[in-house]
Parts: C-alpha cells; structure tokens; sequence
C-alpha cells in the first residue's frame, strides 16, 4: 500500500504563458473514465511527485510531455528530478508511455505518444487499455469524415388528372405473388437452377434445387461466389448423367472448398493506419505490456544495487530480447 506522506505539498504553478504543444499526434493524451479533479488528488504521492502529477493533470491534451519541456515549466526541479518522477509515476500507475505507428498512403512513422490518467491503474488495465486495437480506438489517428447526405429533390408539381377513356393494357401485368417469390430466392437455389442453362446434363426440378440449396449455400459461406460453384459443378462431366440431382450433390459434398479466412479489408484511400507499442517511461526501449511491468523496462526498473546477480546493468535479458522481437514480428505481420 502507498504510504501517506503528509509534509507540504507544492502548490501546482500557474501557466504564466502558453505551454508548449507537442506536434501533431505526438504529446499527452487523457484517458477515459476519470474521477472527476479534487483537492486530494495525488495525495498520498511525495510532494514532488504530486506537484509534478498535479500540473501534468492540467495540461490539455497534446501538450508536450518530454522531460526537457516539462523541466522549463517547472522551476523548482531540473531535467533529471523530472524524468525521476515521471519514473515514480508510472510505477504509481499514473501515464504509460506509447510509440505509435501511424502512416497515409504508403508512409508511416512512429510517435510518442504519453498516456495519462488522474485515477492510478494497474498493470493489467493498462495493458488492456493502451496496447490493444480496441483500446487504441479510444484515441483514433485520424477521423473519417462523413459526407454530408445528399438533398432531397423538389417535390414535383401536382397536375391535376383529366379523366380519360379507360384503356385496355397491351401486355399482361406480372403477378405480385410471382415475383415476390423470385426476389425471396437465395443465391444458392438461384445458381443451382442456373445449372440446366449452362450445361443441360445438370438440368434440376424445384424439389432437387431445395432439397441442394443447404449444401449450396455452404459453399457461400466459405467465399465462392455464384460463377465458381458453378465452374466446379459443370467441370468435367461424363457423356451421360443418369440422375443429375445425385451428381451434383455428391460434388457439392466431395468438393466443398476449404474455409479460409476472410483477409482484412485493405485501408481506404486517405485513412491511416493505427498501430501502438508499450515503450519504457525513462528510456523509451519499446516492447510489450509482460516485459515492460510498471511502464519500465529491466534496466530502468532494477536499481544498480539490487541488480539481478549475471545480468549486466543497462543489458537486457534474454527474455526481454525476445518479448520485443516478439513485437517486432507483430508489427511486420499487421496490415
């Protein structure tokens, strides 16, 4: 449990000038689901740590968040006391730092991007909330725009109706209910009628296409469309067909494709792509959110006293190597 400390507390300075802002998507970014701002905030942090928490929980989102800007906004500390305590606040579960991969049309680069949170989370909800894609939608790269919708037309004038002779149509109307009936057809039925026009060796009733059309449809379900489940049926017939609907629903059983995965549709014209890394608050070494416990890496998180015995300082272990190769190969494979 965190210990209370109860000397004074440093009064959070007021911006005497505009804060610098960072570039477009790097700098702070606030999290969702806040409590809302109080006095006893960060109370049971240091009195450094809590000034500095305090006057980062003010700064609007894209504020720059690196040490040398924070360190010229706060007189009382330098660059090293700050960069201490961003360390301390990560562990408190404060900010987490992310290196972003964003890109359009073809060129991508990564920024840092500094998550912040006036309630102090755990590992696991940082890890679920930051370095996932579902998270990161949270805080998108870029919106899409929407199109505004299209005006209606003018109403057209109303003319008044003549009454005239009535006239006798010269063709026969359609009846409703037929045509109902063909619009209520699914595409597995409607390609399995359409045997017959292809070759009339597979022509099939009614009754033959109902009684195929839950094999049919299978094939749909797997991504075929109508033109190759008619391609395999028709390929390579005998001379005779004795009975069509045999024929046709032992190769719709024995040639049923396999199911393959729909691939990710490709990103649109303009749109960026989105994705995120956990790095370490105090080196920025990136990797994943099981390597990188507390927002910090092997070396940041271990003091050069208590050191693990044959891991040298500043080196990282074997496991950390292949946690962030591990992420490496992550990011190659995304889309």
């Amino acid at each position: 449990m965190a210990t209370q400390h109860p000397n004074f507390a440093l009064r959070t300075p007021a911006a005497s000038r505009p804060y610098p802002m960072a570039k477009p998507g790097y700098g702070k970014r606030a999290m969702p689901d806040q409590r809302p701002r109080t006095a006893d905030d960060f109370a049971l942090l240091p009195a450094r740590e809590r000034h500095i928490a305090g006057f980062i929980d003010q700064l609007p989102d894209g504020a720059s968040m690196d040490v040398k800007s924070l360190a010229k906004q706060l007189p009382l500390y330098g660059q090293q006391a700050v960069g201490s305590a961003l360390k301390a606040l990560a562990t408190a579960g404060y900010l987490r730092r992310v290196r972003c991969l964003v890109g359009e049309q073809g060129q991508v680069r990564w920024v840092s991007r500094t998550f912040w949170s006036r309630t102090a989370r755990d590992n696991e909800w940082w890890a679920a909330t930051e370095v996932t894609p579902a998270a990161t939608a949270a805080q998108p790269c870029v919106l899409a725009e929407t199109p505004a919708p299209p005006e209606p037309a003018p109403a057209a004038p109303v003319v008044p109706v003549v009454p005239a002779a009535p006239v006798v149509p010269a063709a026969p109307v359609v009846p409703a209910q037929r045509v109902a009936a063909s619009a209520e057809l699914s595409p597995a039925y409607l390609a399995l009628a359409r045997l017959g026009r292809v070759d009339s060796r597979l022509t099939l009733s009614a009754a033959d296409c109902a009684v195929l059309e839950s094999l049919a449809a299978a094939w749909f379900d797997r991504g075929v469309d109508a033109d190759y489940l008619t391609q395999a049926l028709t390929a390579g017939l005998p001379e005779r067909v004795g009975s069509p609907v045999g024929l046709v629903r032992r190769r719709l059983t024995d040639k049923l494709p396999a199911h393959v995965p729909a691939a990710p549709a490709p990103p649109a014209p303009g749109a960026r792509v989105h994705r995120v890394m956990l790095e370490c608050t105090k080196c920025g070494t990136p990797g994943r959110p099981e390597a990188l416990p507390d927002g910090l890496c092997r070396p940041c998180r271990l003091p050069d006293a208590d050191a693990a015995p044959g891991v040298p300082v500043g080196r990282p272990s074997e496991e950390d190597v292949r946690a962030f190769t591990a992420g490496l190969r992550d990011l190659l494979r995304s889309p």
